[in-house]
């Protein structure tokens, strides 16, 4: 869970969107919800909309202004819909959860949402070392504020993801099976090579790259013991098929 990482709603109106917001927080595993002056909060709206996920409204900080909002944070970042007089380092949500993703334990990460109708004020973007633009298409850029927590929080996610992917083996004990050793692989090669030579596919006087190829392609995969046996079966009813008389042949 990435709880390093603060949602934060500036002027929210809509007692919905809050739940809104919080059910996209949590289905990407982030809790810390901080409300800065809600026209509408607690509210039945919000509970409805949340759907499960009113333990992080429940806990969620209600605070009079942003000071208050960030008084513990290292690392603010503020949402943004529309380019500003003076040019702020800008980035997507993809970069934001490359930048954000690994100071887990290390800084606490806030991200700023505006109000519905106009989002955060000049002032309020001063006071971000980042902002956060989403590249929805020009012609219909306006996403609902519950929309743009989920599509932030998602890219956090899978930031979070694949540092969890890199730390541990691509194959680990988790694995139904285990591997095929070497040695039951290189069986398993002398199988399809004999197979191959059987049906007239590999010519062995002019065998070309096809082994080493197909070794590549079959080696890719990893197989496991299982696997290697089930491939080993088909090459063998391969090879009776082959054994067996073709129609017609031996008659009269």
């Amino acid at each position: 869970m990435s709880d390093h990482i603060r949602i934060v709603l500036v002027n929210t109106t809509h007692p919905g969107n809050i739940g809104g917001v919080a059910r996209a927080m949590k289905n990407m595993g982030l809790n810390d919800l901080c409300l800065v002056s809600p026209k509408c909060f607690p509210h039945p709206d919000a509970d409805a909309r949340a759907s499960g996920a009113t333990d992080v409204l429940e806990q969620a900080q209600v605070v009079d202004n942003l000071d208050e909002a960030l008084a513990d944070c290292e690392l603010v970042f503020g949402t943004s819909a529309r380019e500003r007089h003076i040019p702020w380092p800008l980035v997507n949500p993809r970069e934001l959860a490359a930048i954000a993703a690994p100071l887990k334990g290390k800084a606490r990460v806030a991200i700023l949402f505006g109000r519905e109708d106009r989002g955060l004020t000049n002032e309020e973007l001063q006071r971000c070392h980042h902002h956060v633009h989403i590249p929805a298409v020009e012609t219909f850029s306006s996403l609902n504020i519950a929309a743009a927590v989920q599509v932030i929080t998602y890219e956090l996610r899978m930031a979070e993801v694949a540092e969890e992917q890199a730390a541990r083996p691509q194959w680990g004990t988790d694995w139904d099976i285990e591997l095929a050793p070497q040695r039951e692989l290189e069986l398993m090669f002398e199988h399809l090579e004999r197979t191959l030579v059987k049906i007239d596919f590999l010519d062995p006087d002019n065998p070309r790259q096809l082994m080493p190829r197909l070794r590549r392609l079959l080696q890719r995969a990893v197989p496991d013991k299982v696997e290697v046996n089930v491939l080993r079966g088909i090459l063998t009813a391969v090879e009776k098929q082959v054994a067996q008389p073709q129609r017609g042949e031996g008659d009269d």
